[in-house]
């Protein structure tokens, strides 16, 4: 089955690999711990490389990203990994569970740009996924065989301006049944400035420092991109892009965009229909916090927190501001409920931004991870006798200057958060410059692990091993064609007690896209009685649930219609 899901097959190989005793040899967890780092054994080799050299332009600090896809449609999930200046980009096809080649070469994908962010979506509906890569500079567009080989169309891309693009998506925003793509920008760093730390050494310059560049909006055009920013409006603002998610926030059918701006206020551009958007992020309640004040806003998540069937917003800032999570309201409208959830105070020491949204412990909830790393040198490290020490190596002064833990909430179920770090073994643990992170069932055994990006340093990943509450649901949902994800849908669970909704999508988080499978943990007490789809043109349909701890695929037209 083309682009199909991790089925029975894969596990069933896994568990005779390990019986026969081939391959890999995953590590056991220490008792209680939450995340095992299986990096090490699954052959994913990569170092981030930003080009430092003494200049601290504010590219250096910004990469990189990844994409967890089914790349050659064998029915399990890849990994393309976004490297830095003049050096290439990196494809992990997965060769056996839980284990991964490099085949970079052959696939294509070696591009040598100053790469920041990755996109995926079956733009020239055949049944793969293709993939964009943004750049500083030249943006990539990649049609994919199907077999995992990409050849470059970037040529389609109407007249790429040249600028500095980070997260992306694609989207069918005019619903004629191919994806469109959206680019966010950041700044132009030219001519670039140079900054000083608060004790005087040289140090990275905030967004401030540099004029915002207008997003841009691409029309899918038979194969052909046209550039439409102007008039649908996105080109009328000059913001500093970073993370971006799609949905139809205000209910009408049609697919807005939410764009988390750097230092000034957000973004959400409505959708419409009539190919025209319109920036509504102050009247929604998301442009700035509770305070009226706007933030450092990065990476991007969208989950139902609370449990009451709308899909909540958070967004992760700078240290001494908290990262944010906007509680879905009436009316298309949401509210500031950081302190309440116990997200705030946390947050405050650290920068947050690859954040994931995903049932840690098969509870039925949604818990929260978030990379953190600096923008700025520590004072703590700056004060320090290390610091003179690593100056004449670049890298070492830069994670130890930059570093920060990275961490895990764990939801009561209720909406409310409590560090899981004390728990979460080298997660949390092992500082660094992190950026991109998605939460993705990569070894197939129905619980989802981190994949992480860290800026100057190695990709990770973490093997999910908290101990589970329940069962799990995995859920593949495909437009009428039977071939393609149904970008925009959302799948709502229903339960003897309450109703868990999740979002088809693919881009989200930090300059990163991930596998549309929608994923649900199910807690003893949740009987589930059935699931509906709202599909991206409003029509509901209603589909039984024939067992659990299984993936399930649904096709629109093949349901019950809801009227």
């Amino acid at each position: 089955m083309k682009n199909g899901g991790i089925g029975f097959v894969a596990v069933a190989a896994m568990l005779a690999a390990l019986a026969s005793g081939c391959g890999p040899k995953p590590p056991s967890p220490a008792p209680g711990q939450l995340f095992t780092d299986i990096t090490a054994q699954s052959g994913v080799d990569f170092q981030h490389r930003s080009g430092l050299d003494g200049s601290f332009r504010i590219a250096q600090i910004a990469g990189s990203g990844l994409a967890v896809f089914d790349a050659d449609n064998d029915a399990d999930l890849d990994i393309f990994l976004v490297n830095g200046e003049s050096l290439p980009n990196r494809l992990f096809l997965q060769t056996a569970p839980g284990r991964f080649e490099d085949t970079t070469d052959s696939a294509g994908l070696g591009d040598t740009g100053y790469g920041m962010g990755a996109a995926i979506g079956d733009i020239d509906n055949d049944g793969d996924l293709d993939l964009f890569v943004s750049n500083i500079g030249t943006d990539r567009l990649y049609r994919n065989d199907g077999a995992g080989r990409f050849a470059d169309i970037s040529e389609t891309l109407a007249d790429d301006p040249g600028t500095w693009s980070t997260s992306a998506a694609m989207f069918d925003y005019d619903r004629d049944g191919d994806l469109d793509l959206y680019v966010a920008s950041y700044v132009d760093e030219n001519p670039p400035r140079q900054c000083r730390s608060q004790g005087g050494r040289p140090d990275f310059c905030g967004p401030s420092a540099y004029p915002g560049v207008a997003d841009r909006l691409l029309r899918n055009d038979g194969g052909n991109f046209t550039d439409v920013s102007k008039q649908s409006g996105i080109a009328d603002a000059r913001g500093r892009g970073l993370g971006l998610v799609v949905h139809d926030f205000d209910g009408n059918g049609w697919p807005d965009v939410f764009v988390a701006n750097d230092g000034e206020a957000n973004n959400l551009w409505l959708n419409s229909g009539e190919g025209a958007f319109e920036d509504q992020a102050v009247r929604a309640g998301v442009a700035y916090n509770m305070f009226g004040k706007s933030e450092a806003s990065m990476g991007v998540a969208l989950g139902d927190t609370d449990g009451n069937g709308s899909l909540d917003l958070f967004v992760t800032h700078l240290s001494t501001e908290t990262n944010t999570l906007y509680s879905a309201g009436g009316a298309g409208n949401m509210l500031d409920q950081t302190a309440a959830s116990g997200l705030g105070a946390a947050s405050l020491p650290y920068t947050g931004f690859g954040t994931a949204m995903f049932d840690l412990e098969l509870d039925g909830d949604l818990d929260i991870a978030i990379a953190n790393g600096r923008v700025s040198l520590s004072p703590e490290y700056e004060k320090s006798a290390a610091s003179d020490q690593d100056e004449a190596d670049e890298v070492a002064y830069y994670v130890a200057g930059y570093g920060e833990p990275d961490q895990v909430f764990v939801n009561d179920g209720g909406g409310r958060f409590d560090p899981g770090c004390p728990n979460a073994g080298p997660f949390c643990s092992e500082p660094s410059v992190a950026r991109g992170l998605l939460a993705i069932d990569i070894d197939s055994d129905g619980d989802l692990d981190l994949l992480m990006t860290r800026s100057n340093g190695s990709a990770r990943i973490y093997r999910n091993d908290a101990p589970r509450a329940g069962d799990w649901l995995t859920v593949r949902v495909l437009d009428r064609s039977g071939t393609h994800d149904a970008i925009g849908a959302t799948v709502e669970l229903s339960g003897a007690r309450s109703t868990q909704i999740r979002l088809v999508q693919h881009s989200s988080s930090y300059l990163s896209s991930a596998d549309a499978r929608v994923h649900f943990g199910i807690p003893p007490q949740y009987a589930v009685t059935g699931m509906t789809v709202t599909w991206p043109d409003g029509e509901r349909e209603r589909f039984e649930v024939d067992g659990l701890n299984r993936q399930l695929t649904v096709r629109q037209g093949s349901g019950a219609s809801i009227q």
